[in-house]
């Protein structure tokens, strides 16, 4: 991996980080309705990075195919959601929308929080490494720009996602030091799961539109499972939606305009 790659990878690393360091500044808890908007703008952001970022490259990509040029995103997209899915069932964690709920199969409140979020970025630390690996084989549709917008919208919405894991430690009487710990260990997946990615996508440079499209779907599973009920569950949840359009809109103009 050269130096551009090394720093794209770590770019969402640095979001999730900054977001954690919230705990320095903020008060013990955070909002129900801060929570919401923050909740709600990271969901956009992995919204239209699935499709600009991830699934309009695996179309491009298998442009040579003719009419059965979405065979390629369809499957990929799909096994994303599956082995997200699984892991989901496989893996005893505690959801976003339940961070208020008390211990569950045995597990620490905490350590489930810490778990829910970890799970979070692993399908961005991968969306990042396999649009890194298709820069570095050459993939039509995938420009050193396009792949530093993806890398920059999801550090966008990974500062909030490190706040969101942060600040309930924090006010469960955890120490603001240690707790700013958790929120940076919640993210160091991202570029290790990125580093795999790339280092796999690199021997199988012509299902390189599968390993986009399967990006995309892990991180559409992400959005509807359990950033969408989220930030809709109960009053205001119109302030989750605004906050959605205008992550969204952001990330689109970001990835349309540099990409």
């Amino acid at each position: 991996m050269n130096i551009q790659t090394i720093e794209g990878i770590l770019i969402p690393f640095l979001g999730t980080t900054l977001g954690a360091a919230m705990v320095f500044l903020l008060k013990n808890q955070i909002s129900v309705t801060v929570q919401k908007a923050l909740t709600g703008f990271a969901a956009g952001v992995m919204v239209a990075a699935s499709f600009w970022s991830l699934l309009q490259p695996a179309l491009d990509s298998s442009a040579h195919m003719g009419s059965l040029a979405f065979l390629p995103a369809a499957i990929g997209f799909l096994i994303g959601i599956g082995f997200l899915l699984g892991l989901d069932v496989l893996t005893p964690h505690m959801h976003m929308d339940k961070q208020n709920e008390g211990p569950q199969s045995g597990f620490k409140h905490t350590t489930k929080l810490i778990l829910a979020v970890t799970l979070h970025n692993i399908p961005e630390g991968m969306a990042v490494g396999v649009v890194y690996a298709g820069l570095l084989a050459g993939a039509s549709g995938i420009t050193a720009a396009g792949a530093l917008t993806l890398a920059l919208g999801i550090a966008i919405q990974n500062f909030p996602e490190g706040a969101i894991v942060s600040m309930p430690l924090l006010a469960e009487g955890m120490p603001k030091r240690r707790t700013f710990l958790m929120g940076v260990l919640s993210g160091a997946v991202e570029p290790i799961a990125a580093a795999i990615t790339i280092l796999a996508a690199g021997l199988v440079t012509p299902v390189m539109p599968y390993f986009l499209a399967f990006a995309a779907g892990a991180m559409m599973y992400v959005v509807v499972e359990e950033l969408i009920p989220e930030m809709s569950e109960g009053k205001h949840s119109n302030i989750g939606t605004i906050a959605f359009s205008l992550g969204f809109v952001l990330m689109m103009i970001l990835d349309v305009a540099l990409g």
